[in-house]
């Protein structure tokens, strides 16, 4: 095991100057640090900055996906799917009229994606996922949320999207933001033999909306 002195030797280079002495007597961050240590060595400030507290949801900016974000993309893409996207399959979709790309950023760093379709009455995801490193964070729940903000009693009253039936923390996920299975895809998948779950998210209109008036700028896509 880490000594502790070795610990406050060496925690000087992962924390911020101005934080390192209300953390040093941390007995949690002297955890986090002996626990990375003995399995991979030395962290990053990140990971004990973000290791070092109780879990709680990061506040990540969300915007529209670019050019310039594909490498930390396809990153996270390849790390999450066993049958990832290639960059020409987000090329070819993000070229279609309707079709929409987000990422999550915290700390300059693409820590999520999503890829959806805008349809007259709904909107469609066909691609979601988080960086690893960042899940059970908020991310995703943080991104669905503003999905669903861009729903209208007026327009588009529903989100939808396919769930393998083996990913049962997907199907968890959804089910905590309020999405429903609403059918059973058999065979769905081309690259394996497996159905879908249908899963399903409605507006709920409030009373006081019903005659409230439209502000369309805040409806689009971004």
């Amino acid at each position: 095991m880490l000594a502790v002195d070795e610990c406050r030797c060496n925690v000087d280079h992962f924390l911020p100057k101005h934080m390192t002495q209300s953390l040093i007597s941390s007995w949690q961050v002297m955890a986090v640090l002996i626990r990375y240590r003995t399995r991979f060595g030395w962290p990053t400030r990140r990971e004990v900055l973000i290791n070092s507290y109780p879990q709680q949801d990061l506040c990540v900016h969300i915007r529209w996906m670019i050019r310039r974000d594909m490498p930390e993309v396809l990153n996270i893409e390849s790390s999450s799917f066993e049958f990832p996207w290639s960059e020409d399959d987000f090329i070819r979709c993000l070229r279609q009229r309707n079709c929409i790309g987000m990422v999550a950023e915290y700390d300059q760093q693409v820590v999520g994606l999503m890829i959806y379709e805008l349809h007259k009455t709904r909107l469609h995801i066909l691609n979601f996922a988080v960086s690893s490193a960042f899940r059970r964070l908020g991310v995703g729940a943080q991104m669905v949320q503003k999905l669903i903000g861009k729903l209208s009693p007026q327009r588009r009253t529903k989100v939808l999207l396919e769930v393998r039936e083996t990913n049962l923390s997907a199907q968890l996920f959804f089910r905590n933001l309020g999405f429903r299975a609403t059918n059973v895809l058999r065979d769905f998948y081309e690259d394996a033999t497996e159905d879908a779950y249908l899963m399903s998210y409605r507006y709920v209109s409030q009373p006081t909306e019903e005659f409230a008036p439209v502000n369309r700028i805040s409806h689009l896509a971004g």
